[in-house]
């Protein structure tokens, strides 16, 4: 069943009942002040980093869920209701809520009162506006107070949430008028704070917590607002708030609106007070001046559209295909700039506490966005580099805020550093930028050490060479991209991080997965060095690409598939002679990307066995049989129920692989069925099983073995969206971007229809493409007609520089 529907027109999708089976949230920002926002108004902000600078606080786990977020209490006469349900929970005679492309509208009606709230972060402003406005819909005159309500976190968000011994005795705020300042901890060693105002006089304000809750009482029944009156009070210690009660008379159809602002704001270390404990007001002063009135809402409101209308105008599609058409030319490119701006770090699953940016994650999501804000990239590629270590290695994550390793997680996930490769070769293939490999990069963030951006990649691609195992295919380390497949852990007691326990490199564990990936990835970095005229390098390289391969068809074929590893004692993982556990997804879809039996057979073979053994309903599953026991050698993809996360569910982000990898043997009919099966806009009608959100990927499905079969987890902050958007784009729709021009070779279902039109932004030009396919083949471009003039044996469009415009028809036969 359906919980709403999506207008494509306006970019949006619409909920049409708070009660979705989970939170449905939509991001807002997109460059340094963030916030999370549910369909029922749950959620929180902060600026930068989620852990280190969280303005508000949010309660995960917490029953009833989705606790914590911008309330508006309405207080009509004896009812008291929310504009999005929560958390008063109130029947609403009518809802809707519309999430669009970095805001959020929500419209709910009560006897005869309308309220609609609008909440976005501009763009390059460190706040989040909500505007509420409310509409007299009755014949009678309406008298009724609203009281708004957001609470503190007192800045460090894990700190925060445990080290109650300080928090609950240094909470500070002043209030000056209708603005509230939250000062915790400024006196000392902070030079930012936060601030929630309104644009009109108010009838009251609370800045503690207790005062506004009561004793013993909820954010559902708050005692101020039961007694319809603020208490004025001023926190000091205990948990800072922010409350603001306005006492509002409307006529019969008479609409007025109120402006809320929630922001960031720093000073200079000499500027901090204009008295002694007076924060100086001057930038919450500039901030708040931008949001008085509606004009300057909408005008902001009408900047953040024209924006991503820019943004996402750089890639479309126009096809008989309604679903493909809204994954590619709205959502999934709208969730590419969601990961791009999170990696994994700040979600409804992940707090934005234990992890920071990822290695492996912010490379893999450069595929899907770098086409949408290339300067960025490079600044992200230079700040990836800058983790890793001298011998090639990294460390898994960094901070976002101080772009340093994080130690906690450490290194010695062996497919790292084949990801920066992908990240910068998908970058110069973009833009023809080969400059960013002369810049100086440092080693660990030491800018001693600093070397340039190829020479990392240098020891990037060496790292695996020097660091191969008996069946000489590459060791694993802690892990390769499957975190769970920990084959030297050997943990047997609780609490010891699977990611982190035991030896970071055993000299026998061996993953034949990242040897589909230095094939792959290999020849990129050999098309690199050529290009840039280093072709001894070039050959170097590919002739370590080639042992790779033979290395792979040697000891990582078993027959009928390829073979996923070898643990620590040399057993083979993913096999036929394996009890549990006999194949694996990863590498049928990577060995086959990187061409690694093509040629010989063995990739067809692969991806039946894949759709025989793997395939299900709902997606592909990582594994089959699942594992029933745990299995130390193996670590925590063992420790999982059957049919959850990887063991045996179906990993989303991997599925793409499959989908890629049927279209490099040509098979589009096949390819497309695995892209619809876990595409947002084709399930959208199971809702009530898939349960999270029906407009963006989830990480993972619940598998076959499952008890839940269908049910989604971790949705948005997935390398899914990447690698989805990659599938579709370039291996399905086949635009692909080279060294030297555009490639158009689609490989598509005979459902795409006989015509499509495609416009691409690549470089400085527009490329309006037409694909023509009378026969319906899936695969072969027959004609390349660029400007008029028919290029022969070829797919690339010669990139010409400074050039404006192509015009490009593809005849398919």
């Amino acid at each position: 069943m359906k919980f709403g529907y999506f207008d494509d027109p306006n970019k949006e999708y619409v909920i049409t009942t708070p009660k979705t089976p989970l939170p449905w949230i939509n991001y807002l920002g997109s460059s340094n002040f963030f916030s999370l926002i549910s369909n029922t108004c749950g959620g929180y902000s902060f600026y930068k980093d989620a852990k280190l600078l969280r303005l508000t606080r949010y309660r995960y786990n917490n029953v009833p869920t989705d606790e914590g977020g911008r309330y508006y209490y309405i207080k009509d006469g004896d009812t008291v209701w929310n504009p999005g349900w929560q958390p008063v929970k109130t029947e609403l005679d009518s809802y809707e809520c519309r999430h669009g492309m970095g805001y959020s509208r929500y419209t709910s009606e009560k006897n005869g009162l309308e309220a609609s709230l609008l909440a976005f972060v501009p763009v390059d402003e460190n706040c989040e506006v909500n505007q509420l406005t409310f509409t007299n819909k009755s014949d009678k005159a309406k008298e009724f107070s609203v009281f708004s309500y957001i609470e503190f976190c007192l800045w460090n968000a894990m700190d925060d949430m445990t080290n109650f011994q300080r928090n609950l005795n240094i909470g500070e705020v002043e209030v000056v008028g209708s603005t509230i300042y939250h000062k915790t901890e400024y006196r000392e060693r902070r030079n930012h704070f936060a601030v929630f105002s309104v644009n009109a006089p108010i009838d009251g304000f609370d800045t503690s917590r207790d005062e506004f809750l009561g004793a013993y009482r909820g954010v559902n029944d708050p005692q101020v607002v039961a007694e319809g009156k603020s208490h004025n009070s001023i926190a000091s210690g205990w948990s800072p708030i922010a409350s603001q009660q306005i006492n509002v008379t409307l006529q019969p159809g008479e609409s007025k609106s109120f402006i809320y602002v929630l922001g960031y704001c720093e000073n200079l270390e000499d500027e901090k007070f204009v008295a002694p404990n007076v924060i100086n007001k001057k930038p919450a002063d500039e901030l708040l001046a931008k949001f008085q009135t509606n004009e300057q809402v909408e005008a902001s409101l009408a900047a953040l559209k024209a924006n991503w209308e820019d943004l996402l105008s750089k890639f479309t599609v126009h096809s008989d295909e309604e679903k493909l058409d809204r994954m590619v030319n709205i959502w999934n490119q709208y969730q590419c700039m969601v990961t791009f701006n999170m990696s994994r770090s700040a979600s409804y699953y992940e707090s934005g506490i234990g992890r920071g940016m990822g290695f492996r994650d912010s490379c893999q999501d450069l595929l899907g966005f770098v086409h949408l804000i290339p300067e960025r990239a490079r600044q992200r590629i230079i700040d990836i580099a800058s983790t890793q270590f001298e011998d090639g290695s990294a460390y898994h994550q960094y901070q976002p805020l101080t772009k340093k390793g994080n130690a906690d997680i450490g290194s010695g996930f062996n497919d790292d550093p084949l990801w920066l490769i992908a990240g910068t070769s998908a970058y110069i293939r973009e833009t023809g930028d080969t400059s960013i490999l002369e810049e100086m990069v440092p080693f660990d963030n030491d800018e001693s050490k600093a070397v340039t951006l190829m020479e990392h990649l240098k020891r990037s691609f060496d790292y695996i060479v020097n660091h191969k195992g008996p069946h000489n295919l590459p060791l694993i380390g802690r892990a390769d991209w499957n975190d769970c497949l920990n084959l030297n852990c050997f943990s047997e007691h609780p609490g010891e991080s699977f990611q982190t326990f035991g030896p970071s490199e055993g000299p026998v564990a061996e993953s034949v997965f990242i040897g589909g990936m230095f094939v792959m990835y290999g020849k990129e970095y050999a098309d690199l060095c050529a290009y840039t005229g280093d072709q001894a390098e070039a050959d170097r390289a590919m002739k370590e690409v080639a042992a790779m391969n033979d290395a792979v068809l040697d000891g990582g074929w078993d027959g009928d598939w390829f073979v996923r590893a070898y643990d620590a004692q040399s057993n083979p993982i993913g096999s036929k002679s394996c009890e549990e556990g006999q194949i694996y997804i990863e590498p049928q879809g990577f060995c086959v990307l990187a061409g690694i039996g093509v040629e010989t057979g063995e990739a067809k073979k692969a991806l039946d066995s894949v759709k025989e053994k793997l395939d299900t309903k709902y997606g592909i599953v990582l594994l089959q049989p699942p594992y029933t026991r745990y299995h130390v050698e193996l670590g925590e993809i063992s420790s999982y129920p059957p049919g959850y996360k990887e063991n045996a569910g179906i990993f989303c982000h991997n599925n793409p692989w499959i989908s890629c990898a049927e279209t490099v043997i040509g098979r589009g009919n096949r390819a497309f069925e695995i892209y619809k099966k876990t595409c947002p806009a084709y399930i959208e009608d199971i809702s009530e099983i898939h349960c999270t959100e029906p407009y963006v990927y989830s990480q993972m499905i619940a598998g076959k073995d499952a008890h839940f079969f269908g049910q989604a987890k971790n949705s948005w902050l997935t390398g899914t969206a990447a690698w989805t958007f990659v599938n579709v784009s370039q291996y399905i729709l086949g635009v692909v971007p080279t060294l030297n021009g555009l490639s158009i070779n689609p490989c598509i279902p005979s459902e795409m229809g006989t015509k499509f039109t495609m416009t691409r932004k690549y470089r400085e030009g527009v490329y309006n493409i037409t694909v023509e396919n009378l026969n319906k083949v899936e695969k072969g471009v027959t004609k390349l007609i660029v400007d008029g003039k028919e290029l022969t044996n070829t797919t690339v469009v010669p990139y010409e520089k400074g050039k404006a415009e192509y015009n490009v028809t593809v005849v398919m036969g």
